[in-house]
């Protein structure tokens, strides 16, 4: 049966202010995460600070998004694209709390990294990481406010180099260690924050995933990346 018209505006009002919303806490979190980078790269203390004293509000839009979706979901019974919004939408939040949570931890080693006047040497290319993973979590918002799957599915393929560089790092961070066993206590503060920047890009491959879910109807979840792209293309 067919919404009376102005039902259905409403509906359409209430899935754009969850989509508004999820905007609002993916800029939130990308932020956090631009102030802890910066933290380290300009030893400012007070940005790791408001990172960790902020970590709350993400959590908190993340009960409100997923209150707003419940009751969505249990006052309109949404079906086809506007279920998978609402579905997707409950994933990516999830996630985009996560990322919350690792950008809180990575502050917290950026204060005793500062404190410590730990040398640069140790972090000079885990900064060049972190950009990284910056920039794929802009990008995936900004695939998610377009509703653009290729995009997507583009930002998911960066996902290995993600990791090859917390491979080459770790391998860096065990040098310096062996090196000298004095570096071991500051190079593991260190080593946490580069897990936690690597935890961030699984997290950024699991918001793209949703948004292909969301856009084509897929369930991604552990399938190839050329297979989902040959399935992409050939809708």
């Amino acid at each position: 049966m067919q919404m009376p018209a102005h039902i259905s505006q409403e509906f359409e009002l209430e899935l754009e202010n969850i989509r508004a919303k999820v905007l609002t806490m993916g800029g939130l979190v990308e932020q956090h995460l631009a102030k802890a980078t910066d933290a380290l790269q300009q030893r400012r203390l007070e940005l790791a600070d408001e990172v960790s004293a902020d970590d709350f509000k993400v959590n908190t839009l993340e009960v409100n998004i997923d209150e707003e979706c419940t009751q969505i979901l249990a006052r309109r019974q949404p079906a086809a694209g506007d279920l998978r919004l609402v579905l997707a939408v409950i994933k990516i939040i999830r996630d985009l709390e996560r990322v919350g949570d690792e950008t809180a931890k990575i502050s917290r080693m950026v204060l005793r990294l500062i404190e410590n006047e730990s040398p640069k040497a140790y972090y000079i290319n885990v900064l060049a990481m972190a950009n990284h993973v910056r920039r794929i979590l802009r990008d995936a918002l900004d695939a998610f406010a377009r509703s653009d799957a290729n995009a997507a599915l583009h930002i998911a393929r960066e996902d290995p180099s993600v990791d090859r560089e917390y491979d080459a790092i770790m391998r860096q961070l065990v040098t310096y260690m062996m090196e000298d066993p004095r570096s071991i206590g500051t190079v593991l503060n260190v080593v946490w924050v580069v897990r936690a920047l690597e935890r961030i890009g699984d997290h950024v491959n699991n918001i793209c995933e949703s948004i292909i879910y969301q856009v084509k109807g897929m369930d991604v979840r552990h399938a190839d990346l050329d297979e989902i792209a040959s399935n992409i293309h050939n809708e």
